[in-house]
């Protein structure tokens, strides 16, 4: 997700390699550049924390629950030029002086410089939503992390809610420098995601998301401070919430000039923001989008001839469009509750879990549920989201199932999606990142997208060897899921640089996949207010199987594929050059000791 770092760094990560933790153990020493660049490291994570309320939250810190993020333009200059000399001091370290391990962190730290700064350059808080993510999701999850144990902490979340209309605000200027400037979001996306927004105006501020912290106070909290709690609660979220929800849904229904086309290069400055996503999102050095085009166009045409393999075999009376019309609508693919759904994830999950030992010696010791993704979002939200756990929470990390509209999630999915979202994909990814230890607090924050989504479509297959699908359907299913993350190569190049329309997209989608309507069109709207984060998936996936064939190849029967994923895992994210260069060195190593 960071890319700006690895093309002006590529050739001293490769050449640094990387450690396995006992690497890290191993060759600590005292040097004045290891002390130098740990004091910046730290210096530079409490400027994060200080900097992101939610972030702070998320990682257990409690200081800053009772705000959110300022976006203001003064706040994006300040940040800025505070980033551009956290590089200039990073880059004055003294590399060979430093470990290994240290070389490696000055590395990671100067890419994550590198990108934000980027990022800031290109003023990407113009465009501060897409259909997945943005600033009005960040507000209805501000709740996440905080911990609710006495007066204070539902204070601190109160002042939180009531600093939602400033933040809100801001992000609309933002916004509008982004109409008087041509950087803007496409049409379809306003459409998609103003019910949701709208959705948040409740008559009575009990039925809020915001409320539900005080549905169930801690029990430390008196009875009469309780009341007093829900008194104020009710007041903030109908005076000063809901109205700042309104208010971004008034913008966007009147005022908001959305754009006419569709591509990132159609916008103002659009080519360099369309190369830049690329390498934000891929970690991978320069890809042009015809390259990236034709790349998935051949998965595309590898991938359906496996699906009619299948077809084949089921012999079934019709052609590839006739069979995916039957795994449409035929009842017997489709749950008939929410829970039914949620029950049958869950089943699929803990069969998952019984198998993980054969596969990986190293085991997070945090825990994961399935849970409904909140009906205030599930219209609008993709089939199925993993969000990790907070440090120091309460609850583990949550494998989110839409449950809406069930006729639209098909139960032979539900194995690629859990081995996606859960494990061993997401969530046993990001555990083992969190759980870290010997490492600067920023890298257990790290996401690389073509190193995370590229692993969880991994595992998708790695689930044939787990035993995991049981049926055709199940194996079809996968496939679908393949073809899906093939079809984004085609199709986010496709609208972002080669002016395909929404419905060439669609149909694409649907002409090739088994994925309901529903998500085909919630896919695509993804694809169109988010460009190049959908490359992550199959471009990240293509590079760690490479990863895994040379490792076989070279190692023969010492190849261990406990071992290989663990090594894989066990630095937490990286780009995908720092990854090449980790399997580079175990192999090295394990030719070395044995011979």
């Amino acid at each position: 997700m960071r890319a700006r770092g690895l093309i002006a760094t590529g050739a001293a990560l490769l050449s640094a390699a990387f450690l396995t933790v006992q690497d890290v153990r191993a060759d600590q020493h005292s040097s004045a550049a290891e002390a130098q660049l740990d004091a910046l490291m730290a210096e530079y994570w409490d400027y994060v924390l200080a900097e992101n309320p939610l972030a702070a939250t998320r990682n257990g810190i409690d200081d800053y629950n009772d705000r959110m993020p300022d976006v203001s333009p003064d706040a994006g200059e300040r940040r800025l030029a505070i980033e551009r000399r956290y590089l200039a001091r990073v880059r004055d370290v003294r590399r060979d002086d430093l470990s290994l391990s240290g070389q490696v962190n000055a590395e990671l730290f100067e890419w994550v410089l590198e990108d934000s700064i980027g990022a800031r350059e290109l003023e990407l808080s113009r465009i501060p939503f897409n259909t997945f993510s943005g600033f009005f999701m960040a507000a209805l999850t501000a709740s996440n992390g905080v911990r609710m144990e006495d007066t204070e902490d539902y204070e601190d979340y109160l002042a939180r809610l009531s600093d939602i209309p400033r933040y809100f605000e801001e992000n609309l200027a933002n916004m509008r420098e982004g109409m008087s400037t041509g950087f803007v979001l496409p049409q379809i996306v306003i459409d998609g995601v103003l019910p949701t927004v709208r959705a948040q105006v409740k008559d009575d501020p009990a039925d809020s998301s915001f409320f539900e912290p005080f549905e169930d106070l801690n029990d430390r909290v008196s009875e009469e401070e309780q009341e007093r709690l829900r008194i104020s609660a009710r007041r903030i979220i109908a005076d000063q919430v809901m109205p700042a929800f309104a208010s971004v849904a008034d913008f966007l229904e009147t005022e908001y000039a959305a754009s006419e086309t569709l591509g990132a290069e159609d916008l103002n400055g659009g080519d360099d923001y369309y190369a830049f996503q690329i390498r934000r999102y891929t970690t991978i050095l320069e890809l042009p989008p015809e390259e990236i085009h034709a790349i998935g166009l051949a998965e595309v045409s590898r991938i359906r001839a496996e699906m009619m393999q299948i077809i084949e075999e089921l012999e079934f009376e019709g052609d590839f469009d006739d069979f995916v019309e039957f795994l449409r609508t035929d009842p017997q693919f489709y749950a008939e509750t929410p829970e039914d759904l949620l029950k049958e994830a869950a089943w699929v999950a803990k069969r998952i879990d019984y198998r993980m030992p054969g596969f990986f010696g190293l085991l997070p010791r945090q825990s994961y549920g399935v849970v409904p993704v909140p009906d205030e979002i599930a219209p609008n939200y993709t089939t199925g989201a993993y969000y990790g756990a907070p440090l120091g929470g309460d609850v583990g990390g949550a494998f989110w199932l839409n449950t809406f509209a069930l006729d639209q999630r098909p139960l032979y999915e539900l194995p690629s999606l859990t081995l996606h979202e859960a494990v061993p994909g997401h969530h046993h990814q990001n555990a083992i990142s969190a759980e870290l230890e010997n490492v600067p607090e920023f890298r257990k924050d790290l996401y690389f997208s073509a190193f995370g989504e590229g692993w969880a479509l991994y595992t998708e297959k790695l689930g044939i060897e787990m035993g995991i699908y049981r049926t055709p359907y199940e194996h079809f299913g996968r496939l679908s899921y393949e073809m899906w993350r093939a079809c984004r190569l085609v199709i986010d190049t496709g609208i972002h640089s080669q002016g395909w329309s929404r419905q060439e997209a669609i149909d694409f989608l649907a002409d090739n996949t088994s994925l309901s309507e529903a998500n085909v069109r919630a896919e695509v709207d993804r694809y169109i207010s988010w460009p190049g984060q959908a490359l992550a998936y199959k471009l990240g996936e293509l590079r760690i199987w490479d990863m895994r064939r040379n490792a076989e190849e070279i190692l023969g029967d010492r190849f261990d594929l406990r071992e290989f994923h663990d090594i894989l895992l066990r630095n937490g994210a990286l780009p995908i050059a720092m990854l090449e260069a980790v399997v580079e060195r175990y192999i090295d190593e394990k030719l070395a000791a044995e011979g």
